[in-house]
């Protein structure tokens, strides 16, 4: 006997995803990208500093990982067919992916152009950097203002909520640079400043495309220990034994978990199927944050006679 059931440990809201609920902060850090974007391209072709560049380039990718939140929150919010029986609520983390990949292109893009102006000095402008990474330093820290919160809950609210933070330290590194130039007169800080962008970029790339791949490769939801709800599952009153136990997570805010459990015959006999799937299902839900619970209920010997079915 199977029972799914959800304990009220929602992280989703009703009707969507955990990152819909965010989906009109993300439509205003996305105007504010593109915007500052914008800028920064003019503001570096006009003082010649690949820094302004290389941060216009980062908001170019923050503007389409943006556009891809959305696009998938689209998506996401589609009802379940017979095919989809989850919908397209994995749309969420294919954007997240495809977000660190591009993350990842750009990084090295930055890098790359930034050794390059060691070899090929330009004559930066100082005074023109320092006002165009201010504008950009500003809107960076609006638009994280308005992410903070989401990126808790939500792997591609996260992925862009990183993208404006390393934006906004590159913002900084633009400042500093052209505050160095303009002191000092040495042109080496820009292509410095430039290295230092890209350098965080990569990092928290590779740690989101890490939480990202463990739920495409359905790992067990992070903080769920299986160990421990081994343990809890078995010091029920009747539980004998529990197989074919996972836990998963199907998109930002939606853990699942199920499980054949076995159950001494006489015990199901007193308390009856429904009283046992709701103390598992309390049991779960007092101790771990599990949004979904699926259970078979087994008769001692059942998993024998499934064995036998598989063969």
């Amino acid at each position: 006997m199977g029972a799914g059931h959800d304990h009220g440990h929602s992280h989703a809201p009703a009707g969507g995803t955990a990152t819909a609920a965010y989906v009109g902060r993300l439509r205003v850090a996305l105007s504010i990208t593109l915007t500052v974007m914008v800028v920064e391209i003019v503001g570096g072709i006009v003082a010649d500093s690949l820094a302004l560049v290389a941060d216009a380039a980062h908001m170019a990718t923050d503007a389409l990982g943006l556009g891809m939140a959305l696009l998938a929150i689209h998506f996401a919010n589609r009802p379940p067919t017979g095919n989809r029986t989850f919908g397209y609520a994995r749309a969420e983390i294919l954007a997240a992916l495809a977000n660190c990949l591009l993350l990842l292109v750009v990084g090295g893009y930055v890098l790359y152009e930034a050794i390059q102006r060691f070899v090929t000095p330009a004559d930066t402008e100082g005074g023109l950097t320092i006002v165009f990474g201010a504008i950009g330093l500003i809107a960076n820290m609006i638009s994280l203002s308005l992410l903070m919160r989401g990126q808790k809950e939500s792997l591609n609210v996260r992925g862009a909520f990183l993208e404006v933070a390393a934006d906004a330290l590159g913002s900084l590194a633009v400042i500093v640079s052209a505050a160095v130039i303009l002191t000092t007169g040495w042109q080496a800080a820009d292509p410095i400043a430039s290295l230092v962008i890209g350098l965080m970029i990569v990092p928290r790339t590779f740690k989101l495309l890490r939480e990202t791949l463990d739920v495409l490769l359905e790992s067990a939801p992070k903080g769920v220990d299986m160990t421990e709800v081994r343990t809890h599952i078995l010091a029920l009153d009747g539980v004998e034994d529990v197989h074919d136990l996972h836990a998963w997570t199907i998109t930002s805010g939606m853990p699942v978990l199920s499980a054949h459990v076995v159950v001494r015959s006489d015990v199901l006999s007193a308390i009856g199927h429904e009283k046992m799937l709701h103390e598992l299902q309390n049991c779960l839900g007092d101790h771990f944050d599990v949004e979904h619970c699926t259970f078979q209920l087994e008769p001692v010997g059942h998993a024998e006679h499934e064995a036998h079915l598989c063969h």
